[in-house]
């Protein structure tokens, strides 16, 4: 195997921007003391993810008509939004959510101090094998992992047919064949997103660090400076991919948010589109049942290497250590209750679409592409998320540094040296 990869033990059954960011609006003062009356207590949360924004709200409410002395204060804050920007203001403004999320790796390290130990909560063992590793520090787990997901470039099987693909493309030379086709049958190719820089900061570029013998050796390696971005295959061949969505992808692709990108996906205006299985929410609510699948992003035409899906633990539920303690008691007993009762397990995988990450939820009736997705899991076809080890601040200026490439101000050469740059400047 060409990478060093996470074995998720998905086989057996088990998932923006993806992106989680969660911050939160209280009446909270900064000693995080609440306005409250008698037994009643108000969970604050703020989370990031738009696509299941109605379906938390429906959750919370379920719960809160079987605990009546326990409502939910919650607002979304996604797509284009900076959730890392908007969570940091929420904390120095004093108004600190009670249940918010977290990354994990580095992002975990940076919050520490903020967050309550849950090494003791009931849902620990039940959790896969390594999917409570990005939440563990010094020996304790500060997160319960919010799902599996995983993505790629999801295509519409209708329109994949209407060009006459009949073989689906795992190489890039295979995938430039396909987009060739597409547009010779009058449609477009690529819905591509890129005036959000996560789109490419985060998910784009995971995949060369992610692609590399040894990820962690090669972020080890930039840390200490003995590797480079620039000059290496792996990012060469990203940006060569790079260039052929947007040479086949929609007009004016930087002020194209995630919104349009995914409605432009979902009406059939694109055959395809570079987001995963968190987008199939939304798909379900524009175009119900609609056939669609998720493909590699391949930056070679080797196969056995190419044909491989980013699949990790997206974010992880946490919960403000300096919290009421009444509100950290319900906000505790809120999760154990999402991961173990019949209403929670169900609206995980049915209503939101989520691959668990706990043993005892049943994976089904998650959508096409969370089944496509535990196809490849069960193959052991995945590579990992890198990103979330970065360098705090990194993702966001590699995001503006190839919206810039693909504007047109910077060359291949520009672009990747100040990738080394931007690292060497946040280390």
């Amino acid at each position: 195997m060409a990478f060093k990869m996470k074995k998720w033990p998905l086989a057996v059954g088990v998932l923006s921007a993806t992106l989680l960011f969660s911050t939160a609006c209280s009446n909270e003062s900064a000693s995080g003391n609440k306005k409250s009356g008698g037994d009643q207590v108000v969970v604050d949360v703020f989370q990031g993810k738009v696509e299941i924004a109605d379906q938390l709200k429906a959750l919370t409410d379920q719960y809160t008509k079987e605990h009546p002395n326990v409502k939910f204060n919650i607002q979304t804050v996604g797509g284009g939004a900076d959730g890392a920007a908007a969570l940091k203001a929420q904390f120095a403004s004093g108004n600190a959510p009670d249940l918010f999320t977290n990354g994990g790796y580095q992002e975990a390290k940076t919050w520490k101090n903020k967050l309550e130990d849950l090494s003791d909560q009931p849902w620990i063992d039940d959790a896969y094998e390594n999917t409570l590793t990005p939440m563990t520090m010094d020996g304790k787990v500060y997160g319960q992992p919010i799902s599996l997901e995983g993505y790629g470039f999801t295509y519409n099987k209708k329109l994949f047919k209407k060009a006459g693909i009949k073989e689906l493309p795992k190489t890039y030379s295979e995938l430039e064949a396909a987009a060739k086709k597409l547009k010779a049958a009058g449609l477009t190719p690529f819905s591509i997103g890129y005036g959000e820089w996560w789109v490419l900061g985060n998910h784009g570029l995971n995949i060369p660090f992610a692609s590399q013998k040894d990820p962690d050796a090669f972020i080890k390696g930039l840390n200490d400076g003995s590797a480079k971005i620039a000059g290496n295959e792996q990012f060469k061949q990203y940006v060569k991919l790079l260039d052929l969505t947007v040479k086949y992808g929609n007009k004016n692709p930087l002020t194209t948010d995630y919104n349009t990108q995914v409605t432009k996906f979902a009406n059939g205006e694109a055959a395809m589109i570079q987001q995963g299985n968190w987008i199939q929410p939304m798909l379900d609510k524009i175009t119900p049942n609609m056939d669609v699948g998720i493909l590699p992003m391949p930056l070679s035409d080797d196969a056995a290497v190419a044909d491989k899906l980013a699949i990790d633990v997206p974010s992880n539920w946490v919960i403000h250590k300096q919290a009421p303690a009444a509100d950290k008691k319900a906000a505790k007993d809120f999760l154990n209750w999402m991961v173990t009762s019949k209403e929670g397990q169900k609206a995980l995988v049915e209503d939101f679409k989520y691959i668990p990450a706990f043993k005892s939820i049943e994976a089904k009736d998650i959508g096409p592409l969370g089944e496509e997705l535990l196809k490849y899991s069960k193959d052991q076809k995945t590579i990992p998320w890198e990103w979330t080890k970065f360098p705090e601040g990194v993702t966001q200026k590699f995001g503006a540094d190839v919206q810039e490439y693909i504007g047109g101000q910077t060359s291949e050469d520009e672009l990747l040296k100040s990738l080394d740059k931007r690292w060497a400047e946040l280390k």
